[in-house]
C-alpha cells in the first residue's frame, strides 16, 4: 500500500509539473560548469547563473590550499558531536573570529557553530520558542525558519511579506511572555531586504527579539562583508543572527551570534547541535582563511565588482520586461545578487529554463510550493567570478526565449 500511495503522489506531481530534477555535475563549483544531460551523457560547459558562491570563493586558490592543509593537520572526520570529543581547535577558532567581527553589532555575544543553515536555523525556532512564547514570522521566510516554527510549541503568526504595519498590530495583541521576530534578511527566492531598523524599532517598544537569517546577506552585503546588519546605524541590540558558512564563504557549515546567555541556552538545549557530529575540523581551519579574505581588501574588491554586475544585469532585465511588455513579466525588487524574473505560470517557467540550458546557460525555474501560485519564475544568482560578456550573452539567450514567449 506505502509504495502505490507513493506512485500516486508522484504522478500527481507529475501531472501538475512539479517533479524536480537531480542536475549531476562533473566539474567543481564556478560560473562555468559540465553537466550531465538527461540521459546522463556529459554536456558541453554552461554558464551558471544558479549558484550561491556569491564571491567566488568555492574555487579560490588560497582557501584551497588551507583545506589541504588542514587535512594534513586535522585529519578528516571530527569522531564525535561536539559535547563529546568532536569539538576541535579549528571549531573554537572559528566561533571566536565570527564573535569578534560582529561584537560592535551585536554586544556582549558569542558563537556556536552549525553543519548547516537548516541545521542553525532549527536550533534557535526549536529552543527559544519553548514555553509561553509568541512567533512573528514574514511569510516569505526560507523553509528552514518555517519547518523550526512548525517544530517549536509556540503560538505562530505570520505577516504579509514586508508588511510591519500588520506585524505592529499583531504585536500590540500579544500577551505572551516571549516574543520573536522572525526573518531574512535577504529574502532568497525574491532577493529584497528586511527593513531592520523598523524591525528594531518595533522590537523595543514590543520587548521582542528578532531572529535574522542572512544566509544571502552575510559576506555579500556591507563594505566589510557583515552582510544585513552592517548598514543599519541603528540597532537595538536585540538581534540573534543566523549566517551560513556554505554560499559567500565558499565552504559549509553556518554560526549563531547573539547575547551571550541566549548562545549557552542553545549549546545545553539545541538538538541539532547536541547529537550530531561536528562538522570536518578541516573545514573550519580553511575557513579561517576564507573569512580573513573575505572581510579584507580582496572581499571589498570583490564585492565592489558584484554590485556592478548585479547593476548591469537589471538594466538589461529592466529593459527587455519593458520591450516585452505583452508578455507580462516582471523583475523582482532586489537590491542583492538575486534576480528573479517572473513569468506567472509554472510551464512557462519550466520552458524558459529549459530553452536556456540548450543556449548554454544553467538558470533553473522555480516553482510553488517553494514561491506562490502563480509567482513561478527563473532566479539568477550571480557570482563576482562572472564577467559582462556573462551577462551580455545570458541577456541575448533570453531575448530569444522571450520573443517566443510573446
Amino acid at each position: 500500500m506505502l509504495i502505490k500511495k507513493l506512485q500516486d503522489r508522484m504522478n500527481v506531481l507529475a501531472q501538475s509539473n512539479m517533479l524536480r530534477q537531480k542536475w549531476i555535475a562533473q566539474s567543481r563549483t564556478g560560473t562555468h560548469q559540465l553537466i550531465n544531460n538527461a540521459d546522463h551523457s556529459v554536456s558541453a560547459k554552461h554558464t551558471l547563473f544558479c549558484s550561491n558562491d556569491y564571491l567566488g570563493f568555492a574555487s579560490h586558490p588560497d582557501i584551497l590550499d588551507a583545506l589541504k592543509e588542514g587535512i594534513e593537520i586535522w585529519g578528516g572526520g571530527s569522531g564525535a558531536s561536539h559535547l563529546i570529543s568532536g569539538h576541535m581547535a579549528p571549531h573554537e577558532q572559528l566561533e571566536m573570529m565570527l564573535s569578534r567581527l560582529f561584537s560592535q553589532i551585536i554586544p556582549d555575544n558569542r558563537c556556536l557553530t552549525f553543519s548547516t543553515g537548516y541545521m542553525a536555523n532549527l536550533a534557535v525556532m526549536t529552543v527559544l520558542g519553548e514555553g509561553d512564547c509568541e512567533v512573528f514570522s514574514d511569510e516569505l521566510n526560507h523553509a528552514s525558519l518555517i519547518d523550526g516554527i512548525r517544530l517549536c510549541k509556540s503560538k505562530v503568526n505570520i505577516y504579509k511579506h514586508r508588511d510591519y504595519e500588520a506585524l505592529e498590530s499583531m504585536l500590540k495583541k500579544n500577551t505572551s511572555d516571549i516574543r520573536l521576530i522572525v526573518t531574512d534578511g535577504v529574502f532568497s527566492m525574491d532577493g529584497d531586504q528586511a527593513d531592520l531598523s523598523v524591525l528594531s524599532d518595533l522590537a523595543v517598544k514590543y520587548d521582542a527579539w528578532i531572529i535574522v537569517d542572512d544566509a544571502h546577506g552575510y559576506g555579500v552585503l556591507g563594505k566589510k562583508g557583515l552582510g544585513s546588519l552592517e548598514n543599519e546605524k541603528e540597532l537595538s541590540g536585540r538581534i540573534i543572527l543566523v549566517g551560513t558558512l556554505g554560499k559567500a564563504a565558499g565552504l559549509s557549515g553556518a554560526f549563531v551570534i547573539a547575547n551571550q546567555t541566549i548562545i549557552d541556552y542553545l549549546f545545553q538545549r539545541a538538538r541539532s547541535y547536541v547529537y550530531t557530529t561536528a562538522a570536518l575540523p578541516a573545514i573550519s581551519f580553511a575557513l579561517l582563511t576564507s573569512l580573513k579574505l573575505m572581510h579584507g581588501n580582496e572581499g571589498v574588491r570583490r564585492r565592489n565588482h558584484l554590485r556592478s554586475l548585479e547593476g548591469h544585469l537589471r538594466q538589461g532585465l529592466s529593459g527587455m520586461v519593458s520591450a516585452q511588455s505583452n508578455v507580462g513579466l516582471h523583475i523582482t525588487k532586489s537590491s542583492s545578487p538575486i534576480q528573479g524574473l517572473v513569468v506567472g505560470d509554472v510551464l512557462s517557467a519550466i520552458d524558459l529554463s529549459s530553452g536556456l540550458l540548450e543556449l548554454g546557460f544553467r538558470v533553473p525555474a522555480i516553482r510553488p510550493p517553494t514561491v506562490p501560485s502563480g509567482t513561478s519564475r527563473i532566479r539568477l544568482t550571480l557570482s563576482a567570478d562572472h564577467t559582462v560578456n556573462d551577462i551580455d550573452r545570458l541577456m541575448d539567450a533570453l531575448h530569444i526565449l522571450v520573443n517566443k514567449l510573446a
